[in-house]
């Protein structure tokens, strides 16, 4: 048995969520988290000299829960998949050869060092910033959004967050999130399955040779 982690990460309402499903749907033995499962209570976000609240940062996030369920999925992710009422397929010629899939979604999975170390793949959804405000003007959030909460937080956040990937990480595949959800799906999807038949390749072998 093979595990493959895969990070699907981006900007606010870039498409990173519509991709990561898709992908888990897609893909057979896979699970998915996602990021934005992790905010901690409004009443413990820390608020900035504007008055806005900080929910654009690691500290927002229960990060070590989040954490904790990558980890029990990593000890057996056969029980993860029971646990979540899904159903493992038998896409290998036996057991032993069997690579499961974990895709992981949200907005700063990769300044999170700990969780970054652990990705195989890495994927990046953007979108210009005029489209970015435009969908998140259109979106109702708990707690809405206040005046300038956008261009004041927001947008800076993702920028610094941007920036501080940049410097700290490699391997990402920047993805055009204006370009059709089919197209970009079936981009993402071909990388991760080839992965996943090298890994199954290697697990064949590795049993032949113990066989022998």
């Amino acid at each position: 048995m093979k595990t493959l982690l895969v990070g699907v990460g981006g900007m606010t309402n870039g498409g990173k969520s519509t991709l990561s499903m898709s992908l888990h749907q897609q893909i057979p033995n896979s699970c998915l988290i996602a990021q934005d499962s992790y905010f901690k209570d409004d009443s413990v976000v820390p608020v900035d000299s504007n008055g806005f609240k900080q929910y654009d940062t690691l500290d927002a996030l229960h990060m070590d829960t989040m954490m904790c369920e990558v980890a029990s999925w990593r000890r057996d992710p056969l029980s993860f998949m029971r646990q979540r009422a899904l159903n493992p397929e038998h896409t290998a010629s036996s057991a032993d050869e069997e690579v499961y899939v974990l895709i992981v979604e949200g907005f700063l999975i990769f300044n999170h060092r700990p969780l970054n170390e652990l990705f195989y793949k890495r994927y990046f959804m953007e979108i210009p910033y005029d489209v970015c405000k435009t969908r998140r003007s259109s979106r109702v959030y708990t707690p809405p959004d206040p005046p300038g909460y956008f261009d004041g937080h927001v947008w800076p956040m993702y920028l610094k967050a941007r920036q501080e990937i940049e410097s700290m990480v490699s391997g990402i595949v920047f993805l055009d999130g204006l370009k059709p959800k089919e197209e970009l799906l079936a981009a993402v999807c071909k990388d991760v399955c080839q992965e996943i038949e090298r890994l199954r390749a290697k697990l064949c072998q590795l049993n032949l040779t113990k066989r022998l």
